[in-house]
């Protein structure tokens, strides 16, 4: 079963911590200084905010796989929904190792579809920043073929 992902950039990291621990009823499953995440199960999202970025609000939205082969699936969609797929491969972001891709909307709304099999003990790991969470985000890459 899929996730769906939503990443929101906050000004205040604890009071936005504090808000959506009472509105989840939960606490972060992952706190660091600059990040925090919930992984809910009801509804099933897995919702995140941090304070990296100029600009405070939605991010991007996503879908995260369980395993590789769900992503597979999940990547064979990106291809029938015509965009430009920026393949980011393994990375590292958001204190999480994964797998990603990137597709934008007819709307201009960045979706994240990734697969995660590790931790991570920085936001980015040994790179300064990847296409995740950054000014980046949006520029051209590599297609899936």
């Amino acid at each position: 079963m899929k996730n769906f992902h939503v990443n929101i950039r906050v000004s205040n990291l604890s009071e936005s911590v504090a808000f959506y621990s009472a509105l989840f009823a939960q606490d972060p499953t992952v706190l660091k200084p600059d990040y925090a995440k919930w992984m809910l199960e009801d509804p099933r999202v897995n919702f995140a905010i941090s304070t990296n970025g100029a600009t405070n609000g939605i991010e991007h939205l996503g879908i995260q796989a369980e395993t590789p082969e769900e992503l597979q699936e999940v990547y064979a969609r990106l291809e029938k929904a015509k965009g430009t797929i920026r393949q980011e491969g393994n990375t590292t972001c958001c204190y999480a190792q994964s797998n990603k891709a990137w597709i934008q909307d007819p709307q201009g709304v960045e979706w994240e579809t990734f697969y995660t099999f590790g931790e991570a003990d920085t936001f980015y790991g040994k790179q300064e920043e990847t296409a995740c969470c950054s000014p980046a985000c949006c520029a051209p890459a590599t297609a899936i073929v």
